[in-house]
């Protein structure tokens, strides 16, 4: 999904993933955040996560995207519900933003293993800013049973980009990471999270009929419902990790 398309297509959504409100905020009682935890947010969307536990725990947070879009979201987010002052929103590609190492508490990527090029490359991008003993938090997918190979095809992923369950937290291991708990998604709320979309870029579909865009992107709406109809609903699942570093 090029950025534009991805713009787009969240544009009615406030949590850029699959985890509802409520197990967001799970997680951050999962977390024990405590007022003055640093944050920092890799690919942080519209800041969802970084306001509103600033909000609830008195956190302080950095969120780093390339979407403009998604950061002029999230700093008003943050304006809205106050904590402009706690929160810090930065324009930068997230798998070469620099700064201090080791000096957050936190450090999560959620649902954006692709400034990695997968889970791995990812957590190696996320220890070089984590305070040792500090709290990884990932958000990736897995296979819930291993999916047929015209599945990768259809859902434009390769063939060892995901792997199972288990698998997924050997991988975090060899990583050198403690998985200590994980939140994960179940099938109606990948369903809301996705199906949603359809809408989303049905409605501007009809609104922009003849803007140049509109012929790819009705091609990435059908490929896109086709996709996760056939396979996703099925073999696809998702969840956020928690890693102790």
């Amino acid at each position: 999904m090029s950025l534009r398309f991805h713009e787009i297509a969240e544009s009615g959504h406030r949590i850029l993933n699959a985890i509802t409100d409520e197990k967001l905020n799970l997680i951050g009682e999962i977390c024990r955040i405590k007022p003055g935890t640093r944050q920092l947010d890799l690919a942080c969307g519209k800041g969802e996560m970084l306001t509103r536990w600033a909000v609830r725990y008195g956190s302080h947070g950095v969120g780093v995207d390339i979407s403009k879009v998604f950061l002029e979201a999230a700093r008003e987010r943050a304006d809205e519900l106050g904590v402009a002052d706690q929160v810090r929103f930065v324009e930068a590609d997230a798998a070469t933003y620099e700064d201090e190492p080791h000096s957050y508490d936190m450090v999560s990527c959620i649902g954006a293993t692709w400034i990695g090029d997968g889970l791995t490359g990812t957590l190696a991008l996320m220890r070089r800013l984590l305070r040792p003993g500090g709290l990884a938090l990932v958000g990736d997918c897995y296979w819930i049973s291993p999916p047929p190979p015209e599945a990768y095809a259809s859902l434009q992923v390769s063939s060892d980009l995901f792997t199972s369950l288990s698998g997924t937290a050997k991988r975090i291991e060899d990583a050198g990471y403690e998985l200590v708990e994980m939140v994960l998604a179940n099938q109606d709320t990948w369903d809301r999270y996705v199906a949603s979309q359809w809408w989303t870029l049905s409605e501007w579909l009809r609104e922009n009929p003849n803007d140049p865009e509109a012929p790819d992107l009705r091609q990435f709406l059908d490929q896109a419902r086709r996709s996760h109809l056939e396979y996703g609903r099925q073999y696809l699942g998702w969840g956020v990790f928690v890693l102790r570093g």
